[in-house]
């Protein structure tokens, strides 16, 4: 397996679900970007990381890990996406102790919230990147903020959208058009989702 390191560029909210993130993260020696969709809660979870100034009352699950692994003298080396399955991202947490390395099985947008407050590094199989991940040749991600106060929010009830139109009744020409037009726009959260109906369809024929 050959893995490639990532860096987290931001989390974008989604208009047209909500309720529904998409984080974004770059090839750290690339111009790939790869978008994962991801809930309110993780988003607030990474967001709160991301944004050092932010401190909670109380400890939330991740710090809760985190205070628990250094009490125990756990090492968090890592993490690792390691696989896709119908949009579905699996991940690994690679821990050290006493010597001993050990993975372990972790939603991706857990693992990612670890990896923040252990300052580890985020890792892909290149295989995936190169499957999933969209190529950004413009767009300089450091200059890109894509955090604001709705993560803080807990009102995460779903709107309506009577715009929105059935994928999977939509060609695969035409949905490869909406998926380069939705890069263009940087509308990550539905790229994602274009880009997934295609795998599925590829993966059945």
């Amino acid at each position: 397996m050959e893995l490639v390191e990532l860096k987290i560029q931001g989390i974008s909210y989604s208009d047209n679900n909500s309720g529904a993130f998409a984080l974004i993260l770059d090839e750290m020696n690339g111009n790939k970007k790869l978008p994962i969709v991801i809930g309110g809660f993780e988003a607030q979870a990474i967001a709160i990381a991301l944004e050092k100034k932010i401190k909670t009352s109380r400890p939330l699950t991740h710090e809760l890990f985190k205070v628990f692994a250094d009490k125990f003298d756990i090492k968090i080396n890592h993490i690792i996406i390691h696989k896709l399955v119908n949009g579905v991202y699996f991940s690994n947490i690679v821990c050290e102790k006493d010597d001993d390395i050990i993975k372990i099985d972790s939603r991706t947008s857990d693992a990612i919230a670890i990896s923040l407050r252990f300052s580890a590094p985020i890792f892909i199989d290149k295989q995936i990147l190169d499957e999933a991940g969209f190529e950004d040749n413009e767009t300089d991600s450091d200059e890109i903020n894509l955090i604001d106060d709705s993560f803080f929010k807990t009102d995460t009830k779903e709107k309506p959208d009577n715009e929105s139109k059935d994928i999977k009744k939509i060609s695969s020409n035409n949905i490869k058009k909406m998926l380069e037009k939705s890069i263009q726009n940087e509308d990550y959260e539905m790229a994602a989702k274009l880009r997934d109906e295609l795998n599925i369809r590829k993966s059945i024929k």
